[in-house]
């Protein structure tokens, strides 16, 4: 009886949910862009992402890659500080709106 063992090495891939608030014209074209490429719109942020942060032991990016007219179309323009507390201000809000 001859017993062969292979090694197969598993790549673990862990997915997070992630929340994120966008314009609505925004997401639905980001939806229908998804859609006539067939991928899922998780998987094109997801991909987007990981070309900006995929860099080598230098700290430059390995990518040299052009953002798309789409994905620019997606920035509003607006700066947000780095030391905004999203939290307390959705909740000043909402305990202001329900006054």
């Amino acid at each position: 009886m001859l017993l062969l063992y292979l090694y197969v090495p598993i790549l673990l891939v862990m997915d997070t949910k992630l929340t994120l608030k966008l314009d609505k014209t925004v997401i639905e074209r980001a939806k229908e862009y998804a859609a006539t490429h067939n991928r899922s719109l998780s998987r094109i942020i997801e991909s987007y992402l990981q070309s900006l942060t995929i860099h080598d032991d230098s700290g430059n990016n390995k990518a040299d890659i052009q953002i798309s007219p789409f994905v620019k179309s997606m920035t509003s323009g607006v700066h947000i500080p780095a030391d905004l507390d999203y939290k307390t201000d959705y909740s000043n809000y909402l305990t202001e709106k329900y006054k």
